[in-house]
């Protein structure tokens, strides 16, 4: 069940939400019309029009974004400041069922530099470091870049020492766990509210639950033995090999959907192509592609070489590897090298995608790698004075990374300049401590930590996330900033609502252009039409009327 208090708000919000016409309607003003159907024009009167940088227009028929480098700009005006005021946006927006890319971002209006102003995405997260903890998630987040956030601690999950994996589905943020007792097995538990966690089950007898996926509307789970002294602690007593996939049924019901032969922890789970992927974390090196019940089929490595954490990135599946500083690039039938990160790298980890390129970061010098095509990597930037950098998401328009030794998360302010948000395990008389995995729901980024098993969560800015699959094909969508919150809603349903706030902590003035089908996550994949904004709160009856007109 979904967290009680989210509910209630939601709740809140729909009733109130009757009475917004006569609060509301008269104020409500066009300020940006593009229909897309042929030009990038603004229709408005504003003469906002945009500059087209490489979508495909053509007479009659929505906008085609490719994905990896068109989008429209349309440049500053005075007319599209929003600063503290009320705006809602109202688009229609169509992606692919089958994604061999990330979906990226819808529109925006955002200084990475000053971290203000707003976006509007659809966040994928693969490669965080071994799970997909986000897919096809709708994103709507505001910043002014002056409040400082603070971690929230959630407590510890069960008897865990670390926090192996972590997936939203279905409105819940779950997570996989690793404990070291011997009669004790990894477990998957649901995030409730606060420090409240509702125990899921073992899928398998092996110590830990290390990689969770979304895959055909349903929830897997990779498991594994994993070695502690991976992380200089005892290693577990439980012997139990790994290298089983579940899929969850609910109530604490689990299904086996096969062993990877040969297998005794699988490291990363991926959906490329409609098909679901997995690795093996130990040699041998292992890849295979889930065939339906309990059938797996062997996809080859590169040369010998394990494959790890797993994303996808414009048409091609890329993986990491533990047994050299490099990534490797996958088509659907053949393995090719991307290149080394650099020489004194040895080992790669975890993915994102961000502002349209793909990032990688690694061992022994928490670094971070952009990728520049041509098996060409180039450094930007490391986390502090920490080893190894581990997951990787994009967050409400900013790049963050977790850290080992010291369990930190760093936020990426552009060029090579990594900030230090805070410090997640305490654990005092351990070599290294780790922040594992990650995760955006409920409009904050969740971190997993080694050897505390806590989970704690911040919130940058102000978020309004809606943390079920976006449905493919052509959906309405509208975001509105209200005087004290943020709401979405999908096809005419309020689906997500941020935390309130206090309308003057959030001036979002800013003088970059407005950017459609563009954002610090990706560009968009899909085709996009009848993108309007305008100053005020849409009620339910306009929005009602635009999700049939514009359709």
């Amino acid at each position: 069940m979904r967290n009680s208090t989210i509910l209630l708000l939601l709740s809140v919000l729909l009733l109130s939400g009757l009475n917004r016409t006569a609060v509301h309607a008269e104020d409500v003003s066009l300020i940006g019309h593009w229909p897309l159907m042929g030009n990038a024009d603004d229709l408005s009167g504003l003469q906002n029009n945009g500059i087209n940088r490489g979508v495909v227009l053509k007479p009659n028929q929505p906008a085609s974004f490719d994905g990896k480098d068109a989008f429209i700009e349309v440049p500053h005006a005075d007319g599209l400041s929003l600063g503290t005021g009320e705006f809602s946006i109202s688009v229609y927006v169509n992606t692919n069922a089958v994604l061999d890319d990330v979906i990226g971002n819808i529109l925006g209006k955002y200084n990475p530099k000053s971290r203000k102003g707003f976006q509007l995405s659809i966040k994928n997260h693969a490669g965080v470091t071994s799970s997909q903890a986000n897919h096809r998630h709708l994103h709507f987040g505001i910043d002014n870049g002056k409040i400082d956030a603070k971690w929230t601690d959630h407590g510890r999950l069960g008897n865990a020492i670390l926090i192996y994996s972590m997936a939203v589905y279905n409105n819940q943020l779950f997570a996989g766990t690793c404990v070291a007792g011997k009669e004790e097995a990894g477990h998957v538990y649901r995030f409730e509210s606060g420090n409240k966690w509702i125990d899921c089950g073992t899928p398998d007898q092996c110590n830990a639950v290390s990689s969770l996926a979304v895959y055909n509307g349903k929830l897997y789970a990779g498991t594994s033995k994993y070695r502690l002294k991976g992380s200089s602690l005892n290693e577990s007593e439980n012997v139990t090999f790994g290298g089983n996939v579940y899929r969850y049924e609910g109530d604490g019901k689990w299904v086996h959907c096969g062993k990877l032969p040969d297998v005794e922890a699988i490291n990363g789970m991926v959906v490329y192509k409609g098909s679901l992927y997995a690795s093996s974390m130990y040699a041998p090196a292992a890849f295979f592609r889930y065939e339906g019940g309990k059938d797996w089929t062997s996809c080859g490595v590169p040369d010998g070489k394990r494959v790890e954490s797993l994303a996808v990135y414009n048409g091609d599946l890329f993986a990491t590897g533990y047994d050299e500083g490099a990534v490797y690039r996958y088509d659907g039938k053949n393995w090719t090298h991307a290149g080394k990160v650099s020489e004194a790298s040895t080992q790669t980890y975890g993915f994102t995608v961000y502002e349209g390129n793909l990032y990688v970061s690694e061992w022994p010098h928490a670094e971070i790698y952009r990728y520049a095509g041509k098996r060409q990597w180039i450094k930007v930037g490391k986390l502090g004075n920490e080893k190894e950098s581990m997951p990787l998401v994009v967050y409400n328009g900013k790049m963050y990374s977790g850290s080992l030794p010291l369990a930190e998360v760093y936020r990426y302010d552009g060029a090579t300049k990594w900030t230090n948000t805070g410090r997640l395990d305490m654990t005092p008389d351990v070599r290294y401590r780790r922040v594992w995995s990650m995760a955006v729901f409920q409009g904050r980024l969740f971190a997993g930590t080694l050897p505390a098993g806590r989970v704690h969560s911040i919130e940058a800015g102000k978020n309004a996330t809606c943390d079920t699959a976006l449905k493919p094909g052509w959906r309405h969508i509208v975001a509105c900033r209200e005087k004290n919150r943020l709401q979405l809603y999908v096809d005419g349903r309020l689906v997500a609502a941020s935390s309130t706030f206090n309308t003057a902590d959030y001036d979002l003035t800013n003088d970059e252009p407005l950017k459609i089908g563009f954002g610090s996550h990706d560009y968009f994949n899909g085709k996009i039409k009848n993108l309007r904004i305008y100053r005020g709160v849409l009620n339910d009856r306009e929005i009602k009327k635009l999700q049939l007109t514009d359709r």
